[in-house]
């Protein structure tokens, strides 16, 4: 909305009031005249006089009219031009924003900005109160943490945002935000001041960076979840938890490369077996959290760059370690010559956990993972993915703990689903597959795309079987590189237009998973082509469209 639109209803209660003047000065006229005893004559004041009354009434009209246009251009601050409140889209920095009760929230601001700024980013802090439109209006990315109050309530810090910017209609379509939103899941209206931030934020026409993030009662998952993509979003995927995750214990039982011969990087099927048979529990959509390990070459080599002996006991966190089991779960990228064993563990820095969508359901007796290879810009492979695909041996020991993803479960109704992914975004998805067949419910239609047909269908033959037996009732393929033109899967999904109205109009819950990157916001557009962004945002508030992209 324009500032001059903003400005309206002061401007019309302006020329109310000198209305009002008006008719009141007119009133008193008719009153003087009507007191007035005898007939009512009115002289000549000569031509000098009209002539002068006219120029006074002239140079008043000119006034107010002046007056007037001020009036309905937008004000700015000294020296500020309108080019001033445009966003400079080659800035890369980021507004962090935050509303709290208690002080939490602001303390999970502050980490996420020594976050941000650990992977180089230029980064601002502020209070929700202290937020305005105009601020908002010159800043290309926002994150906003937020807790509730109450019954869905904001904070009482932020309730002159509320009244002066989310209750305005100005737009903010340049705008990108993610949100992670703090509530207790006792109350009904769980995160509801975050739910309120979105549906302000969607109907301004911002864009979402990445999907919500829900915090029931300060989970440790969901924040190890935003420290996950505050590392994509800054490039450092190697910033340190904030809280270790609590690991179990898991044996690796199966690993195969699914790809031979693909043009993508090399993806693998592995298994995990607990130690203990309580930890085979979760639901469809799940994911597991893995804790890393460096190659044991690679901490024997840094051990004696530093001539540290790998078997030297050290105490850490109450607990007695080698040196060598330290550095194994630590990242090695640290100068600690001259330092004794005591000193340099103290120093080292956990790895981060990795966090990967599990493919199987508990009836498989295993959890299943669908990995894909990633390779540093040096050729070096990526922490989580090296450690599972390349270092960990066959029977050995995997620290893994399953963390469950509420906003991805299958819905508990006999509804359809229109499952949407891409590459090994298809892990979750033959994970909900699986658990509806199983439960007997077969009105699944599933859009999967990946780069050729004979060497990137993953679980393929599973697939079709599912298919022939009318366990899944459509199928839709999109391999872009079988064909000279490219195919992708919001192609799919944009020629069957007509049948997801239909299937929407069933009461069917999409899912999404896959590049966050690339295919996502595909999917995102075409199906506000197909289906209208008011609607879109009905299915998302009604827990209709799901998405679990990375």
């Amino acid at each position: 909305m324009s500032a001059a639109r903003e400005r309206l209803p002061a401007l019309l209660r302006s020329r109310f009031g000198n209305l009002t003047v008006l008719v009141f000065l007119v009133g008193l006229a008719i009153i003087a005249a009507y007191l007035q005893p005898g007939t009512f004559v009115v002289p000549d004041p000569g031509t000098d006089r009209w002539l002068l009354a006219f120029s006074s009434v002239g140079i008043y009209t000119a006034a107010c009219a002046m007056l007037s246009r001020m009036q309905s251009t937008p004000s700015r601050a000294a020296g500020e031009t309108q080019s001033d409140l445009r966003p400079d889209e080659s800035d890369d920095s980021v507004l962090v924003a935050y509303a709290t009760q208690s002080g939490y929230t602001r303390q999970l601001a502050e980490k996420t900005v020594e976050s941000l700024r650990a992977g180089g980013l230029s980064v601002e802090l502020s209070a929700l109160s202290e937020l305005h439109a105009d601020q908002l209006q010159k800043t290309m990315r926002v994150l906003f943490l937020v807790s509730t109050t109450g019954e869905g309530d904001a904070p009482d810090m932020a309730a002159g945002f509320v009244d002066t910017v989310m209750r305005s209609t100005r737009k903010f379509e340049h705008l990108n935000y993610a949100i992670l939103a703090l509530g207790d899941s006792e109350y009904v209206n769980y995160c509801g001041f975050g739910h309120a931030i979105e549906a302000w934020l969607q109907r301004a026409g911002a864009q979402r960076l990445f999907d919500m993030i829900e915090v029931d009662d300060a989970d440790d998952g969901a924040l190890r979840r935003w420290q996950y993509h505050l590392g994509q979003l800054s490039g450092c995927s190697d910033l340190a938890d904030w809280q270790e995750p609590r690991y179990s214990r898991w044996k690796l039982c199966e690993r195969r490369l699914v790809n031979p011969g693909s043009a993508g990087d090399p993806c693998f099927h592995l298994a995990l077996a607990p130690f203990d048979s309580d930890s085979l529990s979760w639901n469809a959509g799940d994911v597991v959290e893995v804790g890393p390990q460096n190659a044991a070459a690679n901490v024997e080599a840094w051990l004696s760059r530093y001539q540290l002996d790998g078997n030297s006991l050290i105490t850490l966190r109450r607990k007695s370690w080698s040196l060598r089991e330290i550095a194994s779960r630590s990242s090695l990228d640290l100068d600690v010559a001259g330092l004794d064993a005591q000193r340099v563990a103290d120093a080292l820095v956990r790895l981060p956990h990795r966090d990967y969508s599990i493919a199987s359901i508990p009836a498989d007796g295993k959890l299943e993972l669908l990995l894909r290879q990633w390779r540093r810009a040096d050729g070096s492979v990526g922490i989580g993915t090296g450690w599972l695909t390349e270092f960990a041996s066959i029977g050995g020991e995997i620290r893994a703990r399953v963390r469950s993803n509420a906003g991805f479960h299958a819905p508990e109704q006999n509804v359809p689903i229109l499952l949407i992914g891409n590459g090994t975004g298809i892990a979750s998805l033959r994970a909900l597959l699986k658990q509806r067949i199983a439960a007997g419910r077969f009105r699944n239609w599933l859009i999967f795309g990946e780069r050729n047909s004979d060497r990137d269908f993953h679980y393929g033959d599973e697939i079709r079987g599912w298919k022939s037996s009318g366990a899944i009732e459509r199928l839709d393929l999109a391999f872009s590189r079988d064909q000279h033109e490219r195919v992708y899967v919001q192609d799919r999904l944009d020629s069957a237009a007509m049948i997801v109205r239909d299937w929407v109009a069933q009461g069917a819950v999409i899912y999404v998973c896959g590049n966050l990157k690339g295919m996502a916001p595909g999917v995102d557009s075409t199906l506000r082509r197909i289906l209208g962004d008011e609607q879109v945002r009905s299915l998302t508030t009604a827990g209709r469209y799901r998405r679990d992209v990375y």
